[in-house]
């Protein structure tokens, strides 16, 4: 205990020399909040940091106008600056062999050299666009809010003080077309999921933002709306997950070892309900922040943290087994590894397995050893485990490579894409080394020792806050990465990134995309698809030949993706009930999923996958 009294001693009076010590907290107690000084310690390694600088010329009338709105008609898009020579830190980056065994192993290209915004949070959404947002915290972004639609900043010295920066986009990701958006309250790793109607509901944040919920629509015109008071705990780097009722729940973030149910617009919580697992997996770094949490098919939800996982019934609040330890390090935030549940196949009706799978990570001491410019080697393991099977155990395989910070991805086929992040360090400003730029597929039916391919690598490194995002057309939306504590385009190792690729996987290359299906729009029934009936559609294949063994029908549950977590990533496999195919026309019927504790009510992108390669997605709502 005295090293670590010692410790905090020592941070307590750096602090104190900074002037940053409110008195809010006892820094001595591991269960109070590290301060926001501490996660921008490394962002610089001691420089300071570079502010976006103004356009030069003009006097104080160009000054003004660049600090403010932007001018009627402009959309306030700033130009992207020029980057400054990659330092000797960020040429270590890490390009694995690739395997072309199988044929074509992915491709990028570039969708937008300027997002406005980096991407710390990224969903998608069912109008055809994106939604990218940051972070209030970092200042100044690349794009400017119009005219009368400037915020109050709240932790400006300066009193009346406004920020007309805008810190959220609207991406179509289609064009590279950008809509700003408006944000009040703060929401610098928050949380989100989406409602039954297909807009997002969006909980916590930091300083001002930390009990908000907001809400965003589906809609070109819509924006945020928001209620700054609504939870009972702050929730920063809190998670959030759908409930079968079409309800939220928001567990975690830091120092809130609780859970609460997110309210109604404009309503509050008067109170959280602790949940132990949370305070006894937290140490001297955290370590269990972004907890992974998924709703399995009894209804329970399967909790991570740290190294320690449970089953627990949140209509109970009753904890219904305990599940072994995951060796080897830590897996949640600041450790960051990747995590999900595997597909659903509901062809096996009765015998219906549910797992889930942890990859990746950090040694527990990853943070602290960052802290002094020591940057250990990611976790390699990867780990699968049926949190419903009493007596389950973790079965381990091995990446090709330790990945911390990486984003997991569920792909229409059930593979799995592994891409961004490290090879070392961990989460934070400043504490990862050696981008990991290839991606790597990973199949989850193969025997152990054959489930990893590694892909075609990207060459923009994509590290701490970097987000991905499967899009309706099978392709992969790529964006984000911002290790420094401002927009800072030279100087630094890693860059802020706002250029945005898009990864199209193996199953649409050169050989496999004349086979490619394409869902028939108008036949799609319009109101949706039914908890337990049956739901008929037709599609066309470019040739003969494809028969009911060669089609499979998968749902997607679209994700909220932030610090290397996709919230709420569910894919399900539906039973094929019935086919017929006249040459190149092809109707198919499925059985809808039996209950929402399997698919949540809400928008699913379904897919129809033949001989191994997707449709484009139909948006299609599940409901009673």
């Amino acid at each position: 205990m005295w090293p670590l009294l010692l410790r905090a001693a020592v941070v307590y009076a750096a602090l104190l020399a900074a002037g940053e010590a409110d008195g809010s907290h006892d820094v001595l107690d591991i269960f109070g909040t590290r301060s926001e000084s501490d996660y921008y310690r490394n962002a610089f390694q001691g420089r300071q940091g570079q502010a976006v600088p103004l356009p030069r010329g003009g006097g104080l009338r160009r000054e003004q106008q660049e600090l403010g709105a932007a001018g009627p008609g402009g959309s306030g898009l700033s130009k992207a600056l020029p980057r400054s020579a990659p330092s000797k830190v960020a040429l270590d980056s890490l390009k694995l062999p690739v395997d072309t065994s199988a044929g074509f192993a992915g491709g990028w290209n570039l969708v937008s050299e300027n997002s406005g915004v980096s991407a710390m949070h990224l969903v998608v959404m069912r109008h055809g666009k994106a939604i990218m947002f940051d972070t209030c915290t970092t200042g100044r972004s690349l794009m400017r809010l119009p005219p009368g639609r400037c915020r109050p900043d709240p932790r400006s010295k300066q009193p009346g003080a406004m920020d007309c920066w805008a810190h959220a986009v609207e991406f179509d990701y289609n064009t590279g077309a950008l809509r700003s958006l408006k944000i009040v309250t703060d929401t610098w790793c928050s949380s989100g999921a989406f409602d039954a109607d297909g807009n997002m509901v969006q909980t916590g944040g930091f300083f001002e933002g930390d009990k908000s919920v907001r809400y965003l629509s589906a809609c070109g015109t819509c924006d945020w709306k928001e209620f700054p008071k609504s939870l009972a705990d702050g929730r920063w780097y809190g998670t959030q997950l759908v409930l079968p009722d079409g309800s939220f729940i928001v567990i975690g973030g830091r120092r809130a070892f609780s859970y609460e149910f997110v309210p109604a617009a404009g309503r509050a919580n008067a109170r959280a309900t602790p949940l132990r697992l949370l305070r006894d997996t937290t140490d001297d770094v955290e370590n269990n922040l972004y907890p992974f949490v998924n709703l399995l098919p009894d209804g329970t939800l399967f909790i991570f943290a740290n190294d320690r996982s449970i089953v627990f019934n949140y209509r109970t609040g009753q904890v219904v087994r305990e599940l072994p330890i995951l060796p080897g390090g830590a897996r949640n935030y600041p450790a960051s590894a990747m995590s999900t549940l595997l597909p659903l196949d509901l062809r096996k009706g009765a015998g219906l397995s549910a797992e889930v799978i942890i990859c990746g990570g950090a040694t527990k001491n990853a943070f602290k050893l960052g802290e002094t410019g020591t940057f250990p080697p990611a976790l390699r393991d990867c780990a699968r485990i049926n949190p419903s099977k009493p007596g389950a155990r973790w079965a381990l395989d091995q990446m090709p490579s330790g990945r911390v910070m990486g984003d997991v991805l569920i792909l229409p086929t059930g593979d799995l894409l592994m891409l961004n992040g490290a090879a070392k360090g961990c989460s934070g400003w400043g504490f990862g080394r050696q981008a990991l730029l290839s991606p790597v597929l990973y199949s989850p039916y193969l025997r152990r020792g054959k489930r990893f391919r590694v892909l075609n690598p990207s060459n923009i490194p994509r590290m701490y806050h970097s987000t991905s995002a499967l899009l309706p057309d099978a392709t992969v939306l790529v964006a984000g990465s911002n290790t420094n504590s401002a927009y800072n385009f030279s100087g630094v190792d890693f860059p802020t990134e706002v250029r945005v690729e898009r990864f199209t996987p193996p199953y649409l290359g050169p050989q496999l995309s004349p086979n490619r299906p394409a869902i028939d729009a108008a036949s799609v029934p319009g109101d949706g698809m039914r908890y337990g009936a049956r739901f008929t559609f037709r599609f066309t294949t470019p040739a003969q030949g494809v028969g009911q063994g060669d089609v499979k029908v998968t749902m997607y549950a679209p994700p909220f993706t932030t610090h290397g977590y996709s919230m709420n990533q569910r894919l399900l496999i539906l039973p094929v009930t019935a086919f017929a195919a006249q040459g190149q026309r092809h109707t198919v019927t499925v059985d809808a999923p039996p209950k929402p504790e399997l698919a949540p009510p809400g928008y699913y992108m379904v897919y129809v996958v033949a001989k191994g390669v997707p449709s484009k997605a139909a948006w299609v709502k599940t409901h009673k």
